[in-house]
């Protein structure tokens, strides 16, 4: 066979060092995170964090990657996690020969054998239609799962136990930091599997139909088969997620299913960052942070949570990806030293204003719910008093304060970073003339 011949059927690639590099840290980071965050809520966290990238990135893979907006995505994970459940019960009482470690794929069947069910019918339509329909089988899919308690358990749902049989090499699943280390091989697995869907001819097909359907027509795709392949792909992935999430807790509920999970993955795949791959595994971490030690530390949690949406709505929706590519673009050529200060500044500014406003929303929240406890309390180490109006003055002050010179450092920042792309763009302007 000649040169000509062979360069037309064998395709040499270099070695991508930085990818590479990043896979290796990423699973260097999940085996050591546990050595050094050691304490049972750590252990705890991080396996919530690892359940919910494999969510986050599934539901990614069809808003993000495919333009879908989903508002039912719990059902996968919610049935993928009843039908686990039901294997590890069976498992239990000796009627299914199946490793416990095995459980998380029969979630994933689970999963995607209900997207392929629904998803025929929800991937005939696309854009708000598609979101209406999906909206409309979440809610009946919970309104079964109090329907049907034979197979859902009511509501106080369906509990099993992960430690069957006899130990392989000392692994019983019984301690935390045996299911962690479970949890983590399969996140890792299914992160690496869903990068290289972002690399097949269907998922770059998804992104086409993403961005513009009328052309995929027109070259002769079918862009419900498209949308309905990329679904139950993503289908799976939730399943095993609920999988994980079944053996980890031990018990599931008709929660799982419910409308608030699946906002959750909606809300935090935006704020991680929905048009970048790594995004929704920001948001999985910090929707474990929020529902974990966020709610320990306040009881207005959700109004925080609800302004941080929509600032970032506003300010920033792209997510904090966006953000975080946004300074590495900048970085590459050496101009972020000249940010730092406004950083500094709008960080200092920021938390001033936050800290003002905190302790109006705390006190608010004091009169409604604790009023029996008396008009005292205690925030970020601060003494409040909601029957005097040093307090409320206090507050309010160190919010406008704050507010104002946020504003000042915003607009100087602003220019800043105006001047700074201008020159970025003559740079790249000069390299091409050369």
């Amino acid at each position: 066979m000649s040169a000509a011949n062979s360069a037309r059927f064998y395709a040499f690639k270099p070695l991508n060092v930085g990818r590479a590099v990043i896979w290796s840290l990423f699973a260097l980071l999940m085996v050591v995170a546990p050595l050094v965050f050691t304490s049972g809520l750590s252990i705890t966290m991080l396996s919530q964090m690892g359940i919910g990238i494999i969510a986050c990135l599934s539901f990614n893979m069809l808003l993000g990657q495919g333009g879908m907006l989903s508002f039912g995505h719990a059902v996968y994970t919610g049935l993928g996690a009843f039908v686990s459940i039901h294997a590890l019960n069976a498992i239990s009482g000796g009627s299914l020969p199946l490793p416990v470690s095995l459980v998380p794929l029969v979630g994933g069947l689970a999963g995607m054998g209900f997207a392929a069910l629904f998803g025929y019918v929800t991937t005939r339509k696309a854009g708000n239609t598609f979101a209406m329909i999906t909206l409309g089988l979440a809610e009946l899919v919970f309104a079964m799962s109090l329907m049907i308690p034979e197979f859902f358990g009511g509501e106080g749902g369906i509990s099993g136990n992960r430690v069957v049989g006899k130990a392989f090499f000392g692994i019983t699943y019984g301690p935390a930091i045996q299911v962690y280390y479970l949890i983590a091989i399969y996140t890792f697995i299914a992160v690496v599997l869903m990068f290289a869907f972002t690399q097949t001819p269907l998922g770059r097909m998804l992104n086409a139909v993403r961005d513009n359907p009328e052309r995929v027509e027109f070259v002769g795709y079918n862009t419900q088969r498209v949308r309905y392949l990329a679904f139950i792909i993503a289908g799976f992935f939730a399943g095993i997620s609920g999988g994980l999430g079944a053996l980890n807790f031990e018990i599931v509920n008709a929660e799982v299913v419910g409308a608030a999970r699946s906002g959750a993955y909606l809300l935090f795949t935006f704020l991680g960052g929905a048009t970048f791959f790594f995004g929704p595994i920001l948001g999985a971490i910090l929707m474990v942070l929020a529902f974990v030690l966020l709610s320990e530390f306040t009881k207005a949690w959700l109004l925080y949570l609800g302004l941080i949406f929509l600032f970032m709505v506003m300010y920033a929706p792209g997510g904090i990806a966006s953000l975080i590519m946004m300074n590495l673009r900048i970085a590459a050529y050496g101009k972020l030293r000249q940010l730092w200060v406004c950083y500094v500044a709008l960080a200092g500014t920021a938390l001033v204003t936050l800290a003002g406003a905190a302790g109006l929303v705390e006190m608010i929240y004091h009169l409604q719910l604790n009023a029996s406890m008396g008009s005292e309390l205690q925030f970020m180490g601060v003494h409040l008093d909601t029957s005097s109006v040093n307090s409320w003055f206090g507050a309010g002050f160190l919010m406008l304060t704050g507010l104002g010179l946020f504003e000042l450092c915003r607009r100087q920042f602003l220019r800043d970073w105006s001047r700074i792309q201008e020159e970025i763009q003559k740079e790249i302007q000069r390299k091409e003339a050369l």
